[in-house]
């Protein structure tokens, strides 16, 4: 009986114990994740440029640095891909049409084409996602012209010319 209870008195000391040096432990939960952020997708093109936006509605822990959208081109800043205040005010315009410059998160990778047709193609994918995202923001998008692309393309080449028109240069004699 005595060695009962003495293993007893051994196993509440060591039970004693391990509750003492749990004390100190901190669990730290992981705040659940429900996958991948939602987002809306649509596609933009003008000339050889084709744009893919992806609009995420912004986080609290989402932070901008100055009074700009939150966009970034191809994993860079839009302020560091497109220097020219032209091709910034045209990427811009379809939020600033809607006043929401700093409600959307936007993620966009672009290739093809030169800087403004890569602006352009940005501008006519932004105006499509906003309208997937809500269909009330058809008629602005409409009435600023930013759903319409512009059909133009480049003029094929022509067997016997040089370029599109552009014929050899004719000599007299």
């Amino acid at each position: 009986m005595a060695e009962v209870e003495e293993k007893k008195e051994e196993i509440i000391e060591e039970v004693e114990e391990v509750e003492e040096d749990t004390d100190d432990v901190v669990i730290e939960e992981e705040a659940p994740t429900n996958g991948p952020e939602k987002y809306y997708e649509a596609t933009g093109r003008r000339k050889e440029a084709v744009a893919r936006v992806r609009l995420y509605t912004k986080k609290t822990t989402d932070e901008i640095p100055e009074p700009r959208a939150l966009i970034t081109i191809n994993d860079k800043p839009y302020t560091d891909y497109f220097v020219d205040p032209l091709h910034l005010d045209l990427i811009e315009a379809p939020l600033k049409k809607l006043k929401s410059m700093t409600r959307f998160k936007a993620t966009i990778k672009v290739k093809g084409g030169g800087l403004s047709g890569q602006a352009d193609a940005i501008q006519v994918g932004l105006a499509k996602v906003l309208v997937l995202f809500d269909t009330n923001f058809r008629k602005k998008m409409r009435k600023g012209a930013f759903l319409t692309t512009d059909s133009r393309q480049k003029e094929r080449k022509k067997y016997g010319l040089k370029k599109a028109r552009r014929a050899p240069q004719w000599s007299k004699r």
